[in-house]
């Protein structure tokens, strides 16, 4: 599918971002590609790309605006993006590439998704992970193990949508939330982090609920 806007010189703020490794997250500044839908169009726009072989979505861009919809819709209308994106960072070996991530700037507010490994293999890093790592994990039925100096994380298939859910997209979104509350910078990391992390867990479960209603439906 071809991205609908044109390369923007500006560079934008990146917020939040899951990582493979951490759960707290850095603030960075990239050179982001987006530009501001056009009058007519509606938003956000959603864009899929098509991960390598090995690595699926486990939630569709339409599933994901679906339930931001139910909890903030004003908010989700200043969305301009919601962006499932292939990256090849993200589809390889690097531990340290991001899961998701909020970027803001030039009017732009994007949600991007990364896609996961087919073998539902979470890499960890050649450290062993810290118990609020593995507690956070556990809760979507994640076994933790260690293999060949490196360690794991392993999903069951059945519950990857609802990780994606709490604690990828929500977790981004709890960013664009806080953008107009207040002032983004290095000083508050901690604080937003922790109001994204917050929002996540009280809204995770309903959120969850959502998409199985929806899907019972059909």
């Amino acid at each position: 599918m071809r991205a609908p806007w044109k390369k923007s010189r500006t560079f934008g703020d990146l917020h939040g971002g899951r990582t493979r490794r951490r759960m707290t997250d850095n603030i960075f500044r990239r050179l982001h590609s987006l530009q501001l839908p056009g009058e007519n169009e509606v938003r956000p726009v959603l864009v899929e790309e098509n991960p390598s072989r090995d690595f699926f979505f486990p939630l569709t861009a339409h599933e994901a605006l679906q339930v931001l919809k139910e909890f903030s819709p004003d908010r989700v209308m200043d969305l301009t993006h919601i962006w499932l994106r292939r990256d090849h960072r993200s589809e390889s070996s690097d531990s340290s590439s991001p899961l998701a991530e909020f970027i803001c700037g030039s009017r732009v507010r994007v949600i991007i998704l990364y896609p996961w490994r087919k073998d539902h293999l979470l890499s960890l890093g050649a450290q062993k992970p810290q118990q609020k790592v593995v507690r956070a994990y556990s809760k979507f039925g994640a076994e933790i193990f260690l293999s060949g100096g490196c360690w794991y994380a392993r999903f069951p298939e059945e519950r990857l949508r609802d990780f994606y859910i709490q604690h990828l997209l929500l977790h981004e979104f709890a960013h664009h939330l806080d953008w107009y509350n207040r002032r983004w910078s290095k000083a508050n990391q901690k604080q937003t982090e922790e109001f994204a992390n917050q929002y996540a867990v009280r809204w995770g479960s309903s959120a969850i609920e959502v998409l199985d209603r929806e899907t019972e439906a059909k």
